[in-house]
């Protein structure tokens, strides 16, 4: 009986390779969307009355760092449960655009953004998962969403030209980001959900919220997406983790 993957999971939780949590952790603080309840626990049984303890959670599909399978926009498109297992270990790659974002909180990821990043490190390989990384994610509270005087939220996001041209000239399987949408919050006024639509139109996922990018190198890492096996779902919260070597 072959062993092989049992000696490369071993190579991989030596100390050669670095695990990294990209998801924030599930509690009533969790950055969700504002017309998302919060999170909602209960205890059904503890210690004291029951000796085992259980809980009951309630919690909007679309909480946290969480993952959008094309049904969240697409009537008939997939849903959660549809997502094929190999399409939740993919080739990563992360596109820092951190300094843009500073200098412009509305930014809107661009095609030369992606090109950019292909003319440092290659061509985005066939079935990976590309990620921009902006740092949002070290925000806390309404600082999140950005609100200005007139509650307007504001953070950066993807263009629909660079979502285009991931889906078209390219052939990645997901895409990620730290920020509560896809599309720019400004963007959103003019046609909502413009870009997050058209993504999930192409039968791709998304993960929104992520965190913790700053960890990880440009190439080279892995992503295993986990979440519940839950029927005919529009999504659910994620627990994600990168792999790399040091």
């Amino acid at each position: 009986m072959s062993n092989n993957l049992w000696k490369l999971l071993d190579t991989i939780k030596s100390p050669t390779y670095q695990w990294v949590d990209l998801s924030h952790p599930v509690n009533e603080k969790t950055p969700h969307y504002a017309g998302y309840n919060t999170l909602e626990m209960s205890e059904v049984f503890t210690y004291d009355e029951h000796t085992v303890c259980a809980s009951e959670y309630k919690l909007v599909s679309q909480y946290g760092t969480h993952i959008d399978p094309p049904s969240h926009f697409v009537e008939g498109g997939r849903t959660l449960d549809q997502i094929t297992l190999k399409e939740t270990v993919l080739p990563l790659c992360v596109v820092d655009l951190t300094a843009k974002v500073t200098n412009d909180i509305d930014y809107a990821i661009t095609v030369d953004d992606l090109t950019a990043w292909e003319e440092k490190y290659g061509q985005f390989p066939d079935d990976c998962f590309v990620a921009v990384r902006t740092d949002w994610s070290k925000r806390q509270g309404e600082d999140f969403f950005a609100p200005d005087e007139t509650g307007q939220p504001h953070y950066p996001g993807w263009s629909l030209e660079a979502l285009k041209f991931l889906s078209e000239e390219r052939t990645i399987t997901a895409i990620g980001h730290e920020t509560p949408d896809t599309d720019p919050a400004v963007a959103n006024l003019v046609v909502p959900w413009q870009g997050e639509r058209y993504l999930l139109e192409q039968d791709k996922y998304q993960i929104e919220m992520l965190c913790n990018l700053d960890q990880l190198p440009a190439t080279g890492a892995i992503i295993a997406c986990s979440f519940p096996n839950v029927s005919n779902a529009p999504g659910y919260t994620a627990r994600c983790i990168a792999i790399y070597q040091k």
